[in-house]
């Protein structure tokens, strides 16, 4: 059941490749329209979506010890296979594409691509759309300090400002407090239906953009990098597999469980593409690899099912 679950969810999702695809090759779309449509997606639809994650969960003492659980399990599970990846490739680190190898093992769509899935897998548990959230907000802490070293080799670059002070952890602490304060419980039902409106307009929209970036490159060069599928492989079971035997020592509930794996198994995050792209460092690699992993996500998330 979980199996054909995940498939059709996944497939849907590729799915809204498409129009992005024929907009661009039909010329009603420009690459020049992607910062455009990334902007909005990050600063507006991404926010909402955590917003709107955490004020349809009702709270309980023992949600709330999850809730802080996953936060604690992502982000060790994250830290841990990067360091992993450091060891192991250490002698080739001052080669770029194994720095990329490194963090994109392990930073995935955990929001966009990963939300629609844990809350199709169990759509009686509010609480995976506030698992994948919190994954987001932990893979930021990731990005802009560990995520940014292995892509530029300078500690200047690492700020906990931008790590705390993003629009994704901004969300998250905003939404904190209408939760503790119990302002959530007294949202006017049109505000909580347009946030909720553009929350669920977040997949979507990454997904048209992706079209558009696929529609941008000849499938010679996108599927000719032996190297490409490495970065899949590390990425899409690999580390999931890594997450499974971390949570196979601990007494937790399967929705806790399997979201924390579904989540790791994600295709590889688009923020690496934009880290790349602001530090002029692999571009062409970061997004070969964001797109691959997208495209073969359709396989490798099915399968990883057959663990719960």
């Amino acid at each position: 059941m979980s199996f054909s679950i995940t498939l059709s969810n996944v497939l849907l999702m590729l799915m809204y490749m498409l129009p992005g695809y024929a907009l661009y090759k039909t010329h009603h779309a420009k690459a020049e329209h992607l910062s455009t449509l990334s902007a909005i997606l990050i600063y507006i639809l991404g926010p909402c979506m955590i917003i709107n994650a955490f004020i349809d969960m009702d709270y309980t003492g023992r949600k709330i010890y999850y809730l802080g659980m996953f936060l604690v399990a992502s982000l060790v599970v994250q830290i841990l296979f990067v360091l992993i990846m450091y060891l192991v490739l250490r002698k080739k680190f001052q080669i770029s594409k194994y720095r990329i190898l490194t963090i994109g093992s392990v930073l995935g769509n955990v929001g966009f691509f990963g939300m629609p899935l844990v809350k199709a897998l169990y759509p009686t548990s509010p609480e995976v759309a506030c698992y994948s959230s919190i994954f987001v907000v932990s893979m930021n802490l990731i990005v802009f300090t560990l995520g940014v070293y292995c892509l530029t080799m300078d500690k200047k670059y690492m700020t906990p400002k931008a790590a705390l002070l993003n629009p994704t952890t901004v969300a998250f602490f905003f939404v904190l407090i209408l939760v503790a304060t119990g302002v959530k419980n007294h949202i006017p039902v049109i505000v909580h239906d347009s946030v909720s409106l553009l929350g669920r307009m977040t997949t979507p929209v990454c997904m048209f953009i992706l079209g558009i970036r696929l529609a941008t490159i000849k499938p010679s060069v996108l599927f000719s990098n032996p190297f490409i599928y490495l970065i899949c492989l590390c990425k899409q079971l690999v580390f999931p597999l890594f997450v499974y035997g971390i949570t196979l020592w601990i007494n937790l509930p399967i929705t806790f469980r399997a979201s924390l794996v579904v989540l790791a198994g994600t295709p590889c995050a688009s923020i690496i593409l934009n880290l790349a792209e602001i530090h002029h460092s692999e571009e062409k690699l970061a997004a070969n690899v964001l797109l691959v992993s997208t495209l073969s996500c359709i396989l490798t998330l099915p399968l990883l099912t057959f663990l719960f």
